[in-house]
């Protein structure tokens, strides 16, 4: 088998940077009690991989780890993941046996899907309730019929209730009113579980911006994704001593450096023309690897110890960036985004330039980057 040559662009995912934010964020929330760790690894691992970061997460004391769909946490057994592990999306003709014969705990948002379940055999449960969100989950009006459903399961011996939760609607703005209306209707419905016998080891609500921001919503878990890879959860909001490391970066080199000249148009549509003379440089990235569109004369890279802006189009394999008069030559090394500590662009940076948010930038990286794991701290 021939060896792949050197990487075109790859994505450089640090596992020691999980292991310190898994670490970094167990402590502040177990900071006024026990509280249990969910690092949420669905997604391949919002871009990082799945089953490595998995690993580094379970080394750094994740309790539980959590997927959205069954094929994800079947893959988590298959790699030898032995640990908790909590699915919440399926639909309808779902085939749960496999799941359920490896003690992965599936989330209900109804009867039929309670009953979907069982089937399978006995089956470790979560309920999911809609608490404002309105997405997934059981709605209030539902509340009692799917709660005692599945307290009449339980008692049959056909599923364990094994936890209770929702999902939050704003946390990432904690003053929005949604955020007290939603955690008093979860207590609500844990109220009313009690009352109909249920009596889960799990009551979970918060998501990583609440696990940071919101210590009444912690319960008995909490579940971090996005702050597990070091991207800030709620930007603007969280606290900057929290401490966490961007796992993440996104390299290529330049493959060509050309001068152009005043009035030249770059890429398709020459929508950004030089008004001066200057160096532009191409990186051998686009929209198949996930680099927007829309970043687009918007965002910037690092070369040559300077941002340097994207100009013209990004096209489906490359895009072009502007050096000015500064030295710069084949081979050198872009960084798309990283952990800034270099000066280099993050994630939070190319989410503000194309107006969205850091989970999109990371989950959506992939195509033909080639992904390569280190681990800065030394440690397997």
């Amino acid at each position: 088998m021939t060896e792949p040559g050197p990487a075109r662009a790859e994505i450089v995912v640090d596992l020691a940077a999980v292991r310190h934010n898994v670490r970094r964020l167990a402590e502040l929330v177990a900071a006024d009690g026990p509280v249990q760790m969910m690092t949420v690894v669905k997604a391949d691992g919002y871009g990082h991989g799945m089953v490595p970061v998995a690993r580094a997460a379970r080394a750094a004391g994740a309790h539980w780890l959590g997927v959205a769909t069954l094929d994800e946490a079947l893959a988590l057994r298959e790699a030898g993941d032995t640990g908790p592990v909590l699915c919440w999306l399926a639909a309808p003709g779902e085939d749960y046996a496999a799941a359920v014969e490896a003690g992965i705990d599936v989330t209900a948002y109804s009867v039929a899907e309670l009953d979907e379940i069982a089937a399978a055999g006995p089956a470790r449960v979560q309920v999911k309730l809609d608490t404002g969100l309105s997405r997934g989950g059981a709605t209030r009006a539902d509340w009692e019929q799917v709660l005692g459903h599945a307290a009449d399961l339980e008692r049959a011996g056909r599923v364990q209730v094994t936890g209770l939760w929702s999902h939050l609607a704003a946390s990432d703005v904690p003053q929005h009113p949604a955020n007290d209306q939603q955690e008093k209707a979860f207590r609500e419905a844990l109220d009313l579980a009690e009352a109909l016998g249920l009596r889960p080891e799990m009551r979970h609500l918060a998501n990583s911006a609440a696990a940071i921001l919101r210590p009444s919503a912690r319960f008995d878990l909490v579940r971090c994704g996005i702050a597990s890879y070091g991207l800030d959860p709620a930007p603007g909001e969280t606290p900057a001593h929290l401490g966490l490391v961007p796992a993440m970066t996104v390299r290529a080199p330049l493959v060509m450096v050309k001068r152009i000249a005043r009035g030249d148009g770059v890429s398709y549509g020459h929508t950004w023309i030089a008004d001066h003379d200057t160096t532009v440089g191409l990186v051998p990235a686009g929209y198949a690897e996930g680099v927007p569109r829309a970043a687009s004369n918007e965002a910037s890279v690092w070369v040559a110890g300077k941002q340097r802006p994207i100009r013209g189009l990004v096209c489906m394999d490359q895009f072009v960036v502007d050096l000015g008069d500064d030295q710069a030559e084949v081979g050198d090394e872009v960084l798309l985004f990283g952990p800034g500590d270099r000066g280099e662009p993050t994630a939070q940076d190319w989410a503000e330039a194309v107006g969205t948010i850091n989970y999109e930038i990371v989950t959506r990286v992939g195509g033909r980057l080639r992904r390569r794991y280190v681990d800065r701290a030394g440690a397997a």
